[in-house]
């Protein structure tokens, strides 16, 4: 056996290791939703599989709270958020990118350095500000803060910076608005890498804890990260985990066919915004 060959054998045992290590966590939430009660309560050591699965825990996730409530409201909030943010970091990355006005460079990099501001004191002037605009427990005040974000500026205006300034000329010459040159030449040219930041906006959105914990004291507006922890609090208990796994597994369903749909878009966009020229 040659060097090169024993090399990717080891590779390949590696990464299959790896996976296994990776998606245990998985298996072992979808083996515990599946569970009888009493059956897991029982199991002083734990097992590995199950040879009496039930879907039982399925149906307390969604009969002992609103848990169809909380994941419409989640559809609501992610679908918002994430259009809204779409039209504002396309139209900044393509000010950013294209546009010539003074200081630009400046203003961008002034702009890049949020980025090293902490969540924390983020979040404290979105509530502050939310509060004030008497907004808290609407879904507008879940939305606004979230409308941004200047890393997905950073990564649309370097794919936007790789157009050629020819075609811009080209479409300036021929009468052509910049919201035309945006809409019908760079939009096209990099929707790979706006299928990924839409993709990642919306993992992002769907797993949103803090924020709508903070903002929302009202169960109408609950997402479903305020179900899960009042699953936990006021539904099964500590003791259900079953029941608990089931909900957690509803929840993840949509964002793990989301991912295996659309990853080579997602491979594809961010190593495009990571190379020049």
């Amino acid at each position: 056996m040659n060097k090169n060959r024993f090399l990717t054998i080891l590779t390949y045992a590696f990464l299959v290791l790896w996976a296994l290590i990776v998606l245990f966590p998985f298996y072992w939430m979808v083996l515990t939703s599946v569970k009888d009660y009493g059956a897991y309560n029982a199991e002083y050591i734990p097992k590995f599989f199950t040879l009496s699965p039930t879907l039982q825990n399925y149906a307390d996730a969604f009969t002992t709270v609103p848990l169809g409530r909380y994941l419409l409201n989640t559809l609501l909030f992610t679908v918002g958020t994430t259009a809204l943010m779409l039209v504002v970091i396309t139209l900044a990355a393509f000010a950013f990118a294209r546009l010539q006005f003074a200081g630009r460079d400046i203003v961008f990099t002034l702009f890049l350095a949020l980025m090293m501001i902490p969540n924390e004191l983020v979040v404290i002037t979105n509530f502050t500000t939310i509060t004030n605009l008497e907004l808290r427990n609407t879904f507008t005040g879940l939305i606004l803060p979230s409308v941004t974000s200047v890393f997905y500026i950073y990564l649309l205006r370097e794919n936007f910076a790789q157009i050629p300034d020819e075609l811009y000329y080209a479409a300036k010459v021929d009468g052509t608005s910049d919201l035309r040159y945006l809409r019908k030449v760079m939009i096209p040219i990099c929707r790979p890498t706006l299928v990924t930041i839409t993709i990642l906006k919306i993992i992002e959105c769907w797993n949103s804890y803090v924020w709508p914990r903070l903002i929302t004291d009202d169960a109408d507006y609950y997402l479903v990260s305020n179900g899960i922890q009042e699953i936990r609090e006021n539904g099964f208990g500590r003791a259900n985990i079953p029941a608990m796994m089931a909900a957690v597994v509803v929840i993840s369903l949509p964002l793990v066919i989301l991912f295996l749909l659309f990853r080579k878009q997602i491979m594809s966009g961010v190593a495009r915004g990571g190379t020049k020229g």
